[in-house]
């Protein structure tokens, strides 16, 4: 029997997505709302200085993100495992497309250590896709989660993971070493697959997100998305309830922001008034929480929101006694 995951399989793949767009199409100028000041606080340059010392890498720099100035000066960051190179070429992405090198064995230390230098009661990790490994980077995953732990008990731990496309048992071998928030992007609708994010799967995704809760009840989900890459309002009111149909507890929603002219163009800059109906709408639809704004990104007041998410959890299991 075919199925409608592997009708979405057997679409090509484009190897160039870029391609997909006119080159000479206008940039959209940057709206008062989107725009941030030069990172430039003390604060800043320590936590610059511990991520060199450490030779780690971290999403905040790969994927220039416009919130690096405000999380480095309260010394937060996001610690990007597994090298600076990707195996998939996405669209809306800034990191480097190629052959990665191998595994460090010595990195989940040096995160660990990292962490606890700079304090933190959270943390995030991520990584680049490694479909060059048979378990896509899941037990190294694994290893600086148990590095974390040991080095910091008190601190809590996020991940956010790539789709482990094709890479059984991958997913079982994270859940199993227990991180505090289990999180993996959507990025966009599915409409936008083909060109956006063509290495990937959207009902794939879901699943997994579904997969977790399975797993582990216990675990908060979580999922992002980028809005101004072309979609439609109806097909973002879809993307949430295919996010709830999977128990995600979690759902953020940020302004797409085109690192260079050969990525995807940004369609329009989407209203902070828009955001705030998106995260009402979601509320409604029964996340524990929704974080919608332009400048809101995946671990952009991480720890706090792990502080609200197990608030509000607590607040319904009172309700529900």
């Amino acid at each position: 029997m075919v199925t409608v995951l592997d009708t979405i399989a057997n679409v090509p793949r484009l190897r160039h997505p870029e391609k997909a767009h006119r080159p000479d199409q206008e940039v959209l100028r940057k709206p008062d709302w989107i725009r941030v000041k030069a990172p430039v606080s003390k604060g800043y340059a320590e936590t610059r200085e511990i991520v060199k010392s450490h030779k780690l890498v971290t999403v905040c720099e790969e994927a220039g993100c416009p919130n690096i100035g405000e999380c480095w000066e309260k010394k937060h960051a996001t610690f990007m495992i597994m090298g600076e190179i990707c195996t998939r070429a996405c669209a809306f992405c800034n990191v480097a497309t190629g052959i990665p090198t191998a595994l460090d064995p010595d990195e989940p230390a040096r995160v660990a250590h990292a962490v606890k230098q700079m304090g933190l009661s959270h943390v995030v990790i991520t990584s680049v896709d490694r479909d060059d490994l048979p378990d896509g980077g899941a037990q190294h995953f694994a290893e600086v989660i148990r590095a974390i732990r040991a080095a910091t008990p008190s601190t809590t731990i996020e991940v956010l993971t790539p789709d482990f496309l094709r890479k059984d048992g991958a997913l079982e071998i994270v859940v199993a070493a227990k991180p505090d928030v289990f999180n993996h992007n959507l990025e966009t609708v599915p409409s936008n697959y083909l060109t956006v994010r063509p290495g990937a799967r959207y009902f794939h995704s879901i699943r997994l997100l579904q997969r977790v809760k399975e797993l582990d009840p216990s675990i908060f989900t979580k999922s992002g998305i980028m809005v101004g890459l072309g979609e439609e309002r109806n097909e973002i009111l879809q993307l949430m309830d295919d996010l709830r149909s999977a128990n995600v507890d979690f759902m953020t929603i940020g302004q797409y922001l085109q690192p260079s002219k050969k990525h995807h163009p940004v369609i329009r800059f989407v209203t902070p008034e828009e955001f705030k109906a998106f995260e009402t709408i979601g509320k409604t639809k029964g996340f524990l929480l929704v974080s919608s704004s332009p400048l809101t990104r995946s671990s952009h007041h991480a720890g706090d929101d792990f502080a609200r998410l197990r608030a509000a959890r607590e607040a319904l299991l009172k309700k529900s006694a």
